[in-house]
């Protein structure tokens, strides 16, 4: 039975932020770009720690298991930390998951922990097996660029009390990547892309619930393990139902379809009253897109599907509490999403 949600600490400046990689880390070549990352924070009041799980040369994560898991367990149970900021996400998180000491976890106050992408693979479990909040947003690496009119950067949702409602921004970024190893200091995302929150079944809906979700990618693989308890959480909370959100980073149309419908199977949304569905630059496969691959595991639910949400790998990006309880509006004229935060 997953535990009732706990929020952290509104996060102040003078608080502490730690920094460490539980996946992969930073190449040499783009440090400049951490420090800014840091230097950021620090300039608004915040002191920052940078643990020894950096490395990003030497392979594909930062340092052995034991000793990420090691440094991530201590950062989000020390009460000097009120948040740990990974630079990005990576490849296998997952291998943490069976090394972090969940009982100390639940036992602890709890501490934001924030980021998107393969630390989706860690913020869904934290949230389901502890009743953590926790963040998905901009990894620490974008923690530099502003956010857009409508949307909230994640250092004021970690720090907010009471409710926070963000709106639909309209915009989005359609080229690639900064190269932050020739330029290390943009602020600013180039969003030059146009696009609306969509209804897939063009009905308006107004809809609340228990906000969960992540990364495809990597939160299918925790369905019917016990780090993926999505259906003993939305029992737990059956009355409020809940608003799961789904992104694609890269995989293909078909991978994704198969994904969602392992997903559908293991009864992730017998409790959700929607599914918001990030914007994405994944491919097709062929001519199937991934709007469809969508569609054709979840349509039948009967369940809203929204798409083009600011969610994930196509900036920028919404701030969502996962554990929240999220009041969702998508009218003509209102596209807004408010989480209750406590």
């Amino acid at each position: 039975m997953a535990a009732m949600i706990r929020f952290p600490q509104p996060l102040q400046p003078g608080d502490r932020i730690g920094v460490t990689s539980p996946s992969s880390g930073v190449p040499q070549a783009l440090w400049p770009r951490l420090e800014v990352a840091t230097q950021w924070l620090r300039d608004r009041g915040f002191e920052v720690e940078v643990g020894d799980c950096m490395d990003g040369d030497s392979s594909h994560v930062s340092a052995p298991a034991v000793a990420r898991a090691g440094e991530l367990q201590r950062m989000l149970t020390d009460p000097g930390i009120t948040a740990v900021v990974p630079p990005w996400g990576g490849e296998t998180a997952i291998d943490l998951l069976d090394l972090l000491d969940w009982d100390a976890l639940a036992a602890a106050e709890p501490t934001w922990l924030v980021g998107f992408s393969d630390l989706s693979t860690l913020l869904l479990p934290l949230t389901l097996r502890t009743g953590w909040a926790t963040l998905h947003s901009p990894n620490l690496m974008d923690t530099p660029y502003a956010a857009p009119e409508g949307l909230a950067h994640w250092t004021e949702v970690a720090g907010a009390t009471g409710s926070v409602t963000q709106h639909e921004s309209g915009v989005h970024r359609t080229g690639g990547f900064d190269d932050w190893e020739a330029d290390p200091s943009p602020t600013a995302y180039r969003l030059e892309g146009r696009g609306a929150w969509e209804v897939a079944s063009g009905d308006e809906i107004e809809v609340s619930g228990r906000l969960i979700g992540g990364c495809i990618e990597t939160v299918h693989h925790l369905a019917g393990s016990p780090f993926g308890d999505v259906p003993g959480f939305g029992q737990q909370y059956a009355e409020e139902g809940l608003i799961l959100y789904l992104e694609a980073a890269e995989a293909s149309a078909l991978d994704i379809c198969r994904a969602l419908h392992g997903l559908r199977l293991a009864g992730w949304f017998e409790h959700a009253n929607a599914i918001l569905i990030g914007r994405t630059e994944a491919p097709a496969s062929g001519e199937f897109i991934q709007r469809e691959a969508v569609l054709d595991a979840l349509e039948d639910l009967d369940i809203p599907i929204v798409f083009d949400v600011e969610i994930g790998h196509v900036p920028p990006q919404l701030s969502l509490v996962n554990g929240a309880l999220t009041h969702l509006t998508v009218l003509d004229n209102e596209r807004t999403i408010t989480q209750e935060l406590g």
